[in-house]
């Protein structure tokens, strides 16, 4: 018996599913036309489709027209030649246009710190907070480290501050490097800065007169009276402690352009900009996009990034468009990335608008650039999504004109859509057609074949496409078992995905993810199937997965026993027993509950030690001070 077999037995499924056959064989879109056609899709969207044309001749090239210094810096290795080449292009250098090179340099961490210590140094260049928390971006990585505490020094001296959002950056690599000695200084320097911010009375004064009203001329004559002597950085401070109340911080900065003698400039708006990205503010957004426009003033592209990306975590997709094309129409012109990255946000909601699909890809071919291929799956990503095969098959056609093959991302596209559309044995022959075309599936497109029939709720055929890759000899992964799991979670058979999620662990040898482990566990749980659930604990365990006690204590505390809680106590820990603090817990939570017979006789089980232990021992003592009566051990029934 093969291995899919043997994983589906246990389900009484394998006979049943086995005997299903694909009907068809025919290509799938030499059957779209009986479905799809293009005529009316162009009638229905002439507003959008009739502009866009793919030009299936252009050359496989990307340009993000740089001005010449980058181009430069980007071409040589650095020396003095260099310099001095620099500087008869370019005599200034902006805060956007320093930004803009260390963006581009992210991958060259030496030739970054060299054009950074060469405008500060040599051109008398004053860093920003965005300028050292691009450059310690750039840094943090085992080649660079020394120089990365040397900018965080200077960083401080210049009386800047590393960015929230870098800050976490950092210590995601500097884990993932376990590099504990330098994680530990850079939460040590990072805890310090936040408290000088918090002792700045200055600043921390301000903030609490702007917050503590409506803004009025009452709050801009306090400020007035107060003196401020303001910088940039004081400005970006105060905005940065204010970027949860839009409205005020707008009142602050207009404040600080019209009452006192400072004039804004380029860092300061872009650091406006960044608070004003949101719902409730999005105009006065837009109207100070075209104040610092007509100031002569441009948006720095790490300030573009970030803002696009929270347009896009907040569904702000005409915003993030519109974005794009501005900053599409100046110097610092977004990356194909950003322009792939924002296609697929668009192309990830439920209905995407593909007016803003052609927008975002027709100003980034107006400019002179060719498609690339992640481009195009953006586009064939949206049409597939909203079940528009022909068209579809166009892009598809132009893609590989433009000289790209279509790989396993393009076919998958296909296939979720089909799923989406319910033409399940459509999908299904997608994968026979993709090898006639020598594209061979791999797992990610396995487990979007399965996963969208689960999203279908039609987990059997799901479950006959998965003992299909198996008998391929494809190995299933995490990512797949997740999919599986969660599909018969989604038909309430915890049952089912209990049995499943065993015999892969026990027979496949699987690893499931830690996150598939906590929820079936929970739904275990709710259906009454404690000894399942705790062979689940004992499982992740054996996976060197840490402990998962909050549920198990809530469930015997409420319907457990004495001997269930002996059980799942043992189940916690590879050594005797586990922590004080695990019993401790599971004490705490049978009180809760009034089960102080339960607790007592679970007590009289304990090893000594735990018997003894100080915060257990004042436990049962504050229950006897509030008269509780606890019985005898014999007097005491084992529930």
């Amino acid at each position: 018996m093969n291995r899919s077999k043997a994983v589906l037995s246990s389900l009484r499924l394998a006979n049943s599913l086995l005997s299903i056959r694909s009907s068809s064989t025919r290509p799938l879109f030499t059957r779209v036309t009986h479905f799809f056609h293009l005529s009316s899709f162009i009638a229905s969207n002439q507003s959008h489709t009739s502009q866009f044309h793919i030009n299936t001749c252009q050359k496989i090239f990307f340009s993000t027209s740089p001005n010449s210094s980058l181009e430069l810096i980007l071409a040589c290795d650095w020396s003095d030649e260099l310099e001095n080449k620099l500087e008869e292009l370019s005599p200034k250098l902006t805060h956007e246009s320093v930004v803009y090179v260390l963006r581009k340099l992210d991958k060259d961490p030496e030739k970054a710190s060299a054009f950074f210590n060469w405008v500060c140094d040599k051109k008398q260049f004053r860093p920003s907070s965005t300028v050292y928390s691009l450059m310690l971006r750039n840094l943090v990585n085992k080649d660079s480290l020394k120089q990365f505490w040397v900018t965080l020094r200077r960083m401080k001296e210049d009386h800047c501050y590393i960015e929230e959002e870098t800050y976490l950056s950092i210590l995601g690599v500097l884990k993932k490097a376990k590099k504990a000695s330098d994680l530990a200084a850079l939460n040590q320097f990072h805890d310090g800065m936040v408290k000088e911010i918090a002792m700045d009375n200055v600043a921390k004064t301000l903030v609490d007169v702007v917050l503590g009203s409506d803004w009025d001329d009452k709050i801009g004559k306090k400020l007035e009276d107060m003196k401020i002597e303001l910088s940039d950085n004081f400005v970006l401070t105060v905005l940065k402690e204010l970027r949860i109340y839009p409205v005020k911080a707008l009142g602050f900065f207009r404040w600080v352009g019209e009452h006192s003698g400072y004039k804004h400039n380029t860092i300061t708006y872009n650091g406006i900009l960044r608070v004003l990205a949101r719902h409730e503010s999005v105009w006065d957004f837009w109207n100070v996009v075209e104040e610092m426009k007509k100031e002569g003033y441009e948006m720095d592209i790490d300030t573009y990034i970030k803002i696009s990306r929270q347009f896009q975590k907040f569904r702000m997709m005409e915003d993030a468009v519109k974005l794009f094309e501005f900053m599409m129409d100046g110097p610092y012109k977004p990356s194909v990335q950003d322009c792939s990255l924002l296609l697929r946000s668009i192309s990830s909601i439920n209905n995407p608008d593909l007016g803003l699909v052609f927008r975002v890809a027709n100003k980034y071919e107006s400019l002179g650039n060719s498609l690339s291929k992640s481009v195009y799956d953006g586009i064939h990503r949206a049409l597939t999504k909203l079940g528009r095969f022909d068209e579809a098959e166009k892009i598809m056609k132009a893609m590989k004109n433009a000289g790209f093959e279509p790989d396993n991302i393009t076919y998958s596209q296909v296939i979720f859509g089909l799923c989406k559309a319910g033409r399940f044995e459509d999908a299904c022959n997608v994968l026979d057609e993709m090898e006639e075309n020598g594209c061979i599936p791999d797992i990610k497109t396995w487990t979007i074949l399965i996963q969208g029939h689960c999203a279908a709720n039609e987990v059997d055929r799901a479950l006959l496409c998965f003992a299909k890759m198996m008998e391929k000899n494809y190995d299933a992964d995490a990512d797949l078992l997740d999919v599986l799991i969660n599909g018969f979670l989604s038909q309430k058979r915890v049952n089912g995905a209990y049995k499943l999620l065993v015999e892969m662990i026990e027979k496949v040898r699987l690893r499931p993810w830690q996150a598939t482990f906590k929820t079936l566990i929970e739904k275990l749980l709710g259906a009454r199937r404690l000894e399942e659930a705790m062979n689940l604990l004992r499982l992740m365990k054996k996976q060197n997965y840490p402990p998962f006690p909050e549920p198990f204590v809530q469930y015997i505390s409420k319907f457990g026993t004495v001997e269930d809680a002996s059980e799942f106590l043992k189940a916690l820990s590879v050594k005797e027993y586990p922590s004080s603090a695990a019993y401790l817990q599971v004490f705490e939570s049978f009180f809760n509950e009034g089960r102080h017979y339960e607790a007592k006789d679970l007590l009289y089980k304990c090893p000594h030690h735990i018997r003894e232990d100080s915060k257990i021992s004042l436990l049962f003592g504050s229950a006897k001070s509030n008269k509780v009566t606890i019985p005898s051990r014999k007097e005491s029934t084992s529930f």
